[in-house]
């Protein structure tokens, strides 16, 4: 299983999203061609209700910790209750380019 894959299965088993995009986010930074490296997830759940941002964020990388200590280098999380991300619209922002290591 590919590493984008066990985070989309990690994450729904955990957290019953109502949304979840997880993007590979690696060909936008100075890493070999096919990385699994750098991933943007987008999760939406109930439950977050009542939840701090830093709390969504340690749960989330709870669930990955062993993701993080060897195989992702950088997670970026936008994690939002389902009133959060109706009233957004449902979109968040893209991500900017690398801005360091040749890219």
């Amino acid at each position: 299983m590919n590493v984008q894959t066990t985070i989309e299965s990690k994450l729904a088993k955990e957290f019953s999203p109502e949304f979840l995009q997880v993007e590979n986010e690696s060909h936008m930074h100075n890493v070999p061609a096919g990385s699994e490296s750098h991933f943007k997830v987008q999760i939406v759940s109930q439950q977050f209700e009542d939840k701090m941002l830093i709390h969504r964020h340690r749960a989330v990388n709870q669930v990955l910790s062993e993701e993080l200590a060897n195989q992702i280098h950088a997670l970026s999380i936008h994690a939002f209750t389902p009133q959060e991300w109706q009233a957004r619209g449902g979109r968040v922002n893209d991500s900017p380019l690398c801005q360091g290591g040749g890219k």
